[in-house]
C-alpha cells in the first residue's frame, strides 16, 4: 500500500475511538460536503460499504481504475482496498457501512458476503421494479437508524439482508441465494418460544410481538428458512406433546387437549386427525399394539 494513505476507523475518520457498531447509515453529503466533496484515497481494515447513488455524478477511484458514477448505482467496498471518491456538489445518496464478522460468512465460504470480494461499481436499472425496491430498502436502513423505534436491531438486520442479497445477485447471479443467519436465528427463537407457550395457545400475532417483528414478516421469514407455516411449526409441536401424552400415560383424549390449552376435544381431535392421519384414540391403540408386538418373547 502506497505510503500515507490513511487508515480510517469510519467514514472520514481516523483514529479507534469509535463507538461500537454494526451498522452505520448517513447521507453521502453529510460527510462529503465538509471535504469539498471530494473524499481523498483511504482504506478501511474492518468495514464493508455501500454507497447508493440516486441522483448527481461524481466518481469511484478504485484499485481497478476510475469509473464514472451514472445514478442510479451502487458502490460496494469491502475491508481493505484503497479507494476515494468526487462528488457533485447535488449528489443525493447513501453511506451504509457494516461490520462483516456480524453477518455470517465471507467470500471463502460462499456466505452472504461472498459477492463482495472486490470493490465495484454496479449500474441499475432505473426502471426496473427491484431497483426501486432496492432504493426503498436502502432508505429505511436510514430511518431506522435515525429513529430509536421499537424492534430497531431486527428491521435493521432484515432491511441489511434484503440489500446484501438484492446486490448478491446482481454481482453473482450463480451464487447461491443464502440469506444472513438472521433469520435461522429467529426461527430458533420461534422455536423455544413454541416449546414455552404453545401450550398457551397463542397466536402467530403473539409469537410476532414477542420478536419484535410483524406477522407478516415472521410468516416470510419461517416460510423462507422452514418452507412452512408458523402454524405448522406451532401445530407439530401441540401434536408432538399429544403422542407422548398418548402413548405413556393413560389419561384421556380430553384431558391431554386440556392440558395442551384445547377447550374443545372435538377440535383437538380434528387437529390431530389433519395432523397424524388418524383419530387420537385410534392412534393410541395402533401405536400401543405396535410396542406390543415389539417386546421380546420371556421365553426364548
Amino acid at each position: 500500500m502506497a505510503a500515507g494513505i490513511p487508515t480510517y476507523s469510519l467514514y472520514g475518520e481516523e483514529g479507534g475511538e469509535q463507538r461500537e457498531f454494526w451498522v452505520h447509515c448517513e447521507t453521502i453529503a453529510a460527510r462529503s460536503s465538509g471535504y469539498r466533496w471530494e473524499i481523498g484515497l483511504h482504506r478501511h481494515e474492518s468495514f464493508l460499504q455501500f454507497l447508493y447513488i440516486r441522483t448527481g455524478s461524481g466518481d469511484a477511484i478504485l484499485p481497478a481504475g476510475t469509473v464514472v458514477l451514472q445514478p442510479p448505482c451502487v458502490i460496494a467496498v469491502p475491508p481493505g482496498p484503497v479507494h476515494g471518491f468526487r462528488f457533485s456538489p447535488d449528489i443525493d445518496g447513501l453511506v451504509v457501512t457494516l461490520v462483516p464478522d456480524r453477518l455470517g460468512p465471507g467470500a471463502d465460504n460462499a456466505g452472504p458476503l461472498a459477492a463482495f470480494a472486490d470493490p465495484v461499481v454496479l449500474a441499475l436499472d432505473a426502471t426496473a421494479g427491484d431497483t426501486a425496491y432496492l432504493e426503498t430498502t436502502f432508505f429505511r436502513i436510514a430511518v431506522e437508524y435515525a429513529e430509536q423505534r421499537s424492534a430497531r436491531e431486527q428491521m435493521l438486520e432484515a432491511h441489511v439482508a434484503t440489500v446484501l442479497v438484492m446486490l448478491g445477485r446482481l454481482l453473482a447471479p450463480a451464487l447461491p441465494e443464502a440469506l444472513p443467519d438472521v433469520n435461522s436465528a429467529r426461527v430458533r427463537s420461534l422455536n423455544d418460544l413454541i416449546l414455552k407457550h404453545h401450550r398457551a395457545q397463542w397466536t402467530v400475532e403473539d409469537y410476532a410481538r414477542r420478536l419484535g417483528l410483524s406477522p407478516t414478516h415472521l410468516s416470510r421469514t419461517v416460510r423462507q428458512v422452514t418452507g412452512r407455516t408458523v402454524h405448522d411449526l406451532i401445530m407439530e409441536r401441540s401434536m408432538e406433546e399429544a403422542r407422548r401424552a398418548l402413548l405413556f400415560t393413560g389419561h384421556s383424549v380430553q384431558h391431554i387437549a386440556e392440558n395442551l390449552g384445547y377447550s374443545d376435544p372435538a377440535y383437538f381431535s380434528r387437529c390431530f386427525r389433519r395432523q397424524i392421519g388418524m383419530t387420537p384414540r385410534a392412534w393410541r391403540e395402533e401405536e400401543r399394539a405396535r410396542m406390543r408386538n415389539k417386546q421380546p418373547d420371556p421365553d426364548v
